[in-house]
């Protein structure tokens, strides 16, 4: 299982634990990854993808993975998330406007 959010590109870091007698020993903080099937109106298909958590609670407040995508600087996302955000440009600029009635 990769060890990196395909959204924010989170990854392991790495730190010490402290004893109390004050020794420190390294240890790493895995990010909290989940395999999720996240679905995408532009694309008209579910996306499986390896999540954090937090990445997750964004994507629902923006209101699905294209809003996410599409309100996120590219500088921040991951290259899988960004090559994603480049699919979605491409299938909406492809399909006619919708009247919203």
């Amino acid at each position: 299982m990769p060890r990196r959010c395909a959204l924010t590109g989170t990854t392991v870091r790495y730190g010490n634990n402290v004893s109390h007698s004050n020794r420190k020993t390294s240890r790493t903080f895995a990010p909290n990854l989940q395999r999720v099937s996240l679905i995408s109106d532009a694309l008209r298909r579910t996306v499986r993808l390896h999540v954090t958590t937090r990445a997750l609670r964004s994507v629902q407040k923006h209101g699905g993975l294209d809003a996410y995508l599409l309100d996120a600087d590219d500088a921040r996302l991951a290259p899988e998330g960004l090559e994603l955000k480049h699919r979605i440009r491409r299938a909406l600029a492809g399909r006619p406007a919708s009247t919203g009635s």
